[in-house]
């Protein structure tokens, strides 16, 4: 049942174009996605650094920052997988709308929950898959969170208990971190936020 107290002021509100012409820039939502250790949070700080020496405003909304604090209340469980994606999505929206260029690292292990992000945010929405194997990503083991599933220490793994779903077609880009450094894939990341469709 829709609450009948709330009343949005979105309307009130300076537009979307006016910040964007103060930052002259368009904002956008890089969502990458990956095994934990894919190079997901890498890639992104990489490209937000390069952005800021050319003057852009940005931000990144990164998955364990988030679940410490505004998704700390959250678990694994699958709602609450898909709750954590739908807050991190109307955040990542909130910024894009204000002209800001948003890198989000989240797992986002499935498909659907790519989908539930993409249709809150919209036409923003840049699905960027970080593909990185199970096993390079555990020889990586920055945060020595795969030596700890494979004690049994973290139950619902992502890519070891609880499944990664790959994307099809449906990613607009794919940065292959098994082949690719972080910088070449940070400057790839860069070539397409500054394509046809980019800001």
């Amino acid at each position: 049942m829709a609450a009948t107290n709330i009343h949005p002021e979105f309307h009130r509100f300076l537009e979307r174009k006016d910040k964007e012409r103060l930052l002259d820039q368009q904002g956008a939502v890089l969502w990458l996605y990956g095994l934990s250790g894919s190079g997901k949070s890498t890639i992104a700080n990489l490209a937000e650094r390069a952005l800021s020496q050319e003057g852009r405003f940005t931000t990144i909304l990164d998955g364990d920052n988030l679940r410490s604090g505004l998704n700390r209340n959250l678990g694994f469980s699958d709602d609450d997988r898909a709750e954590n994606i739908r807050r991190n999505a109307e955040v990542a929206r909130l910024f894009a709308e204000q002209g800001i260029i948003t890198f989000v690292s989240v797992i986002t292990p499935r498909r659907d929950l790519r989908a539930l992000a993409r249709g809150i945010i919209g036409e923003d929405f840049r699905e960027v898959f970080v593909k990185a194997g199970y096993a390079t990503c555990a020889e990586r083991d920055p945060k020595g969170l795969y030596a700890r599933a494979e004690a049994g220490q973290i139950e619902q793994f992502t890519g070891r208990d609880s499944e990664f779903e790959e994307p099809g077609d449906e990613a607009e880009l794919v940065l292959d971190t098994d082949t690719h450094g972080a910088e070449e894939c940070a400057r790839i990341l860069l070539d397409h936020l500054s394509g046809p469709s980019g800001s």
